[in-house]
């Protein structure tokens, strides 16, 4: 599956969020990252968010998507995917 994960956390959490993520998903934008996974890297990912995040305070938003949907950036693209081997 094809997952795009948004998140907004509090401020002494983001690099902490970010680096874990940057290890599973291809980093988008700021607060956005996406990628092809498995079922069990999905589970991995969302036990690993709740261990980082106050639950309380956060949000992350984890959209489930059947194959990389085709995308349009406008501006400059941070972070391009065509150029990942």
């Amino acid at each position: 599956m094809y997952i795009v994960v948004v998140y907004d956390v509090g401020v002494e959490r983001v690099n902490k969020v970010k680096k874990f993520l940057r290890q599973h998903l291809n980093w988008v934008q700021n607060s956005v990252f996406e990628g092809e996974v498995t079922l069990a890297e999905y589970e991995r990912i969302k036990a690993g968010l709740r261990k980082l995040i106050d639950e309380n305070y956060d949000a992350v938003v984890i959209y489930k998507l059947r194959s990389m949907p085709p995308r349009e950036t406008l501006g400059i693209e941070k972070n391009p995917i065509e150029d990942i081997i």
